[in-house]
């Protein structure tokens, strides 16, 4: 991978380049995790050959472990193994991680903590973009009143992925007195916070020229800096950008407000961790939501090195019934293909297909509201036959 400047968006009018004809294969890994991983994957990797197939271009993936499969199989959650098969890629698609049987594990071996968060820092993922996406068919699956948001929601929340208090230095030690103590410290540099802007500034340019930066700078120091960095930096670099300013805990409450006040949301890490949870909440469900980790480097295409995954968990309750929603693994396919391999047309085809299904009245479970739902494989055909 070669050091790149970013520039992408998620929404049109303005799309990122189309790939050469002269790529014949896309080159990726696939990580489908635990849970529901594998059989949302399963059925994803199917709607990604129908879409790419009749365009004459071949899948190259090889599949690693990663999470609880990995612990049980290698010994790690995030196995040098795996670590391998990534770098040989251009980018990842990833399932999701975790469950009951890893609870037990101290903390720091844990499939989340010990897969996703050293997988961020390896490949230096820093930007992740979350499109909070409802469709207007689906209001009623949205906690909020179908009033507040006749048109279903679009927005987008970029989160900083690398730096914050869960990169920051930890410690838990024993006082002389016998008391526990632990720290987490939030560190942030402003090159850390400028480069972030850079993806919510592209984002933005290309919706409704709205950016809110989310803190806390009544309270943070670390805060400060950010919200005196996002000032500075997009009047100098995007002036005609609308740049408001809000702390977290209003920008919680209005997201369950008014979620469509907002365009795009830019905040640090464990802001975006709460606020992108809360917006998945709002959009009704998190089978629908898929999400884009981006990092520093572009791939041998000059796109970027990417991980793609679903913005969900891995649903042990329902896992190996068949029954989970497989959109979001889908739907962070296109992104994959967008964003890492730049076939933007084939992506939106996807999109379509997915939505088109929707409306149609093909929907698992957590979106049937009132129709008889189906399951997993049956609603990754229906979006097959509509690509």
């Amino acid at each position: 991978m070669q050091s790149g400047i970013l520039s992408f968006c998620f929404k049109s009018p303005t799309n990122p380049p189309q790939l050469l004809s002269s790529m014949q294969t896309l080159k990726f890994a696939v990580l489908p995790g635990d849970g529901i991983g594998p059989e949302v994957m399963k059925v994803a990797l199917e709607v990604l050959e129908a879409a790419t197939e009749p365009a004459g271009l071949t899948l190259d993936f090889e599949e690693a472990d990663v999470g609880g499969i990995a612990i049980d199989n290698h010994g790690s959650a995030l196995p040098e193994s795996t670590i391998g098969v990534c770098e040989k890629s251009d980018a990842i698609l990833f399932g999701s991680v975790g469950g009951p049987k890893w609870e037990s594990l101290p903390p720091s071996e844990q499939p989340e903590r010990a897969a996703l968060l050293p997988i961020r820092k390896h490949f230096s993922l820093f930007a992740n973009l979350r499109p909070g996406l409802l469709y207007k068919e689906l209001t009623d699956a949205s906690p909020l009143k179908t009033e507040r948001i006749p048109e279903g929601i679009d927005i987008v929340c970029v989160r900083e992925l690398t730096g914050g208090i869960y990169f920051g230095p930890k410690e838990t030690h024993t006082l002389d007195d016998g008391d526990v103590v632990a720290s987490d410290t939030m560190v942030y540099k402003r090159s850390e916070i400028e480069r972030i802007l850079d993806v919510a500034i592209a984002s933005a340019k290309s919706r409704s020229g709205k950016i809110c930066s989310v803190d806390k700078a009544n309270v943070l120091t670390t805060s400060v800096l950010w919200r005196k960095t996002a000032t500075e930096y997009v009047a100098k670099n995007a002036p005609e950008l609308e740049l408001s300013h809000m702390y977290v805990d209003n920008a919680a409450m209005q997201m369950a407000r008014d979620p469509n006040q907002f365009d795009v949301l830019v905040t640090e890490n464990m802001f975006g961790d709460i606020l992108s949870d809360e917006m998945g909440i709002v959009c009704g469900s998190l089978g629908m939501l898929s999400s884009a980790s981006l990092g520093t480097q572009n791939n041998q295409h000059g796109h970027p090195f990417g991980l793609y995954e679903p913005s969900g968990g891995t649903a042990p309750d329902i896992a190996g019934q068949r029954i989970a929603n497989p959109c979001a693994q889908i739907l962070s396919a296109a992104l994959m293909l967008r964003y890492s391999f730049g076939l933007n047309d084939i992506a939106e085809k996807i999109e379509s297909a997915v939505r088109q299904a929707v409306m149609d009245g093909h929907r698992t479970g957590d979106i049937a509201f009132g129709t008889d739902p189906i399951g997993t494989d049956a609603m990754a055909q229906a979006i097959k036959e509509r690509i």
